[in-house]
């Protein structure tokens, strides 16, 4: 049995990943947690084969780093990471270090399997790029990593004057970016 930890904020996807891995027979489920530091004090006593690692978990944590960590400290634990965001920050972030594989949530359910069977046999599953999904009318496609660059700051509250100072560029352009993808949504 593979002994596996899930990492999931969202209680629905929580339950789906675990109805998922139990459904498989070769899944044992240690342990289903809204934080990734809960994750790292069960992985660092050591048993833990499988992490699935929600990138932005409970208090907003990051799985990444969690998963970095893990890799780290309890060098037998694979770690897959499971997102929904569509920012290739993040897929480029996983591949750096913060998981074994990568796993977009709205991919198949034998996908996920898949994935979570490969990465325990060595294998490091990473897609060649993030997905294009629809947000509202448009797709994420339609949006430039400099733009998806300003938006995660701008809705994480930070001001035009902040964004510009921290990524280089004016506040102007950080007005027109915005607006750009306001005009294309």
């Amino acid at each position: 049995m593979i002994a596996s930890v899930i990492v999931e904020d969202d209680r629905i996807i929580q339950n789906y990943l675990t109805n998922m891995l139990l459904g498989d027979g070769r899944f044992h489920i240690v342990g289903k947690y809204t934080d990734a530091f809960d994750a790292e004090k069960v992985c660092a006593d050591g048993g833990i084969d499988l992490v699935l690692m929600d990138v932005q978990t409970a208090r907003n944590h990051s799985g990444l780093a969690a998963g970095e960590r893990i890799r780290k400290s309890a060098r037998n634990t694979k770690v897959v990471a499971v997102t929904s965001l569509v920012d290739p920050d993040v897929l480029a972030k996983a591949w750096a270090g913060g998981a074994d594989s990568l796993w977009y949530k709205d991919h198949g359910d034998d996908e996920i399997l898949d994935v979570a069977r490969r990465t325990m046999s060595g294998e490091r599953i990473f897609p060649d790029t993030s997905p294009n999904v629809e947000l509202g009318d448009m797709f994420s496609s339609d949006i430039s990593p400099r733009q998806i660059q300003i938006l995660r700051r701008f809705v994480q509250g930070m001001t035009y004057d902040e964004i510009a100072s921290e990524l280089g560029i004016s506040k102007n352009g950080v007005r027109w970016n915005l607006d750009q993808i306001v005009e294309k949504g």
